[in-house]
């Protein structure tokens, strides 16, 4: 078997030594194409492995595909440095109505795409967007990328929209009924707190996709240590590609911070606030903060 694999390589390599395409299948292979296999009763059968196979692999070059048969995807390797990010290929798209918790009132239709992304160092998969970000991250200040603004335990109700109305009414209860972000003078946007609204993909707010949830301050520690840097650059060069996408002032509804920091919120209480992830140009940090503040997500898979 050995001896055939090594033959038909050979063969592959003076193919192309002699031409720019090969056909397998066809004997008019696509100008485009290195390679052109053509069949209507068989497909391509990638390596499969475990991920304790595949992250063995030794320096794997960006763009190596393979088939996890734990997980039971077909995984690339997106990485263009020396950290190791295994990235699944395909998603589920947004627009499924079984996708967003039943409710959901998205800022543009549809909104965010589902994409896994895996950190082969904390072995976690993400979404690989902010939560109502139209696409990935190109840069540290893409815009298209920053997505929705949360106060901390609320759910999807229009209010993360940056340009949602502002109430000084504070709410009663766990749906405020209305998609105005509310301003305070405290610390949460809630009359009495509920500290259970976040909790795992149970949690009574969740505004993640299903089988999705808000990350621990746990969660989003160990990321911040497989970085390459204590900063903006390490936010964006990580496998997650956090941009700076600025926060919302709880007192008066106000954008700030825009391009120049970003802060993610975690799920985890401190007292009568809640933790979140602050990074700018210079360093990065966990911090304890008002409720009311409105924040980016970054969704988790349980």
């Amino acid at each position: 078997m050995k001896n055939k694999i090594n033959t038909l390589i050979i063969l592959l390599v003076c193919s192309l030594g002699s031409r720019a395409q090969v056909g397998i299948g066809t004997s008019n292979p696509n100008t485009n194409a290195v390679l052109d296999i053509n069949s209507t009763t068989k497909g391509i059968l990638f390596p499969r492995m475990t991920t304790a196979q595949r992250n063995a692999i030794s320096n794997p070059a960006e763009g190596l595909t393979i088939f996890n048969i734990d997980s039971n995807t077909l995984q690339t390797n997106i990485s263009n440095n020396s950290n190791v990010y295994w990235s699944n290929c395909g998603f589920s798209a947004s627009t499924n109505g079984a996708v967003y918790p039943s409710g959901t009132e998205h800022c543009f239709t549809g909104g965010a795409a589902i994409v896994d992304v895996i950190n082969a160092t904390t072995g976690k998969t993400w979404m690989d967007r902010n939560l109502g970000a139209s696409q990935v991250a190109n840069s540290i200040t893409d815009a298209n990328s920053y997505g929705d603004l949360y106060q901390w335990g609320r759910f999807t109700d229009r209010h993360q929209c940056r340009s949602s109305s502002t109430t000084t009414n504070m709410s009663t209860t766990d749906l405020p009924g209305h998609g105005d972000f509310i301003t305070s003078n405290g610390s949460d946007w809630r009359s009495t707190e509920n500290v259970s609204l976040w909790q795992g993909v149970n949690g009574i707010n969740n505004p993640c996709p299903s089988g999705y949830r808000i990350p621990t301050e746990a969660e989003l520690n160990a990321e911040l240590i497989s970085w390459v840097s204590n900063n903006a650059d390490g936010a964006f060069g990580s496998v997650l590609k956090l941009p700076m996408a600025g926060t919302r002032f709880y007192s008066n509804g106000s954008l700030g911070g825009i391009g120049t920091s970003g802060r993610y919120w975690s799920s985890t209480v401190s007292g009568t606030r809640s933790l979140d992830l602050n990074f700018n140009t210079s360093n990065v940090y966990i911090s304890d903060t008002d409720r009311s503040y409105g924040r980016s997500i970054r969704c988790i898979k349980d």
